[in-house]
């Protein structure tokens, strides 16, 4: 039986970018004359944009104003993306799952342009078997396309994901698809396990030593 690959979320997982993102849609809902504290906006950080202003604002705010608003936080996220950072051990982890045989996909459902920079960052072209971006998902997390998405690049069928929102989760379980979790998101231990996450780590780097026992080891 062949071992499974790797499916590696970025936003939080690889690279520490949820507080920027949870601060650029409160400015961007701020803009539109809709106030939400930041601590109800950083519950939904991992969801996809097309879902998020509606599960915050309602359905109302979000047919009136909502490209807008996603519009506005996309501006406002790149004008701090330099701010953000890979986690401790992210290219690592990368490099011991390829030293383990594992394929490697990175997944995101950002724009190009922010997962070029995460690359970048994380010195990962070379290393990892592909990626994918905005341009391979009609739906984003916690629906299912992004994980299939990912599936779609992995010469076998069987795989792994690596997350740290329960929206991580949750896509990867309506793709059939088990979860590690880690803690990087801001999100518990508990949520992240009646998510349905097979395993919870608290950061990358415990990951990596416990590696060899997880399921990916």
């Amino acid at each position: 039986m062949s071992a499974p690959a790797a499916i590696l979320d970025i936003d939080g997982t690889l690279v520490d970018t949820n507080y920027e993102h949870t601060i650029a849609w409160y400015q961007a809902f701020r803009q539109h004359e809709v106030l939400l504290p930041l601590w109800r906006i950083h519950r939904h950080i991992g969801m996809g944009g097309d879902q998020l202003v509606e599960a915050l604002a309602g359905r109302e705010v979000d047919e009136e104003r909502g490209d807008d608003i996603r519009a506005a936080e996309s501006a406002l996220y790149l004008a701090m993306i330099e701010m953000t950072e890979p986690l401790e051990g992210a290219r690592d982890l990368i490099a011991d799952l390829k030293g383990r045989g594992r394929e490697v996909v990175l997944a995101s459902s950002a724009k190009a342009k922010e997962v070029e920079h995460y690359l970048d960052a994380l010195d990962a072209r070379e290393l990892v078997d592909s990626w994918t971006t905005s341009a391979d998902v009609e739906a984003t997390k916690p629906e299912p396309d992004l994980v299939l998405a990912a599936l779609d690049k992995l010469d076998g069928d069987e795989a792994v994901m690596v997350g740290d929102t329960p929206w991580d989760v949750e896509a990867a379980r309506r793709a059939g698809v088990d979860t590690i979790a880690v803690l990087t998101g801001g999100f518990s231990e508990q949520e992240l396990r009646e998510a349905g996450a097979v395993a919870v780590y608290d950061s990358i780097v415990a990951l990596r030593e416990g590696l060899a026992d997880s399921p990916l080891g």
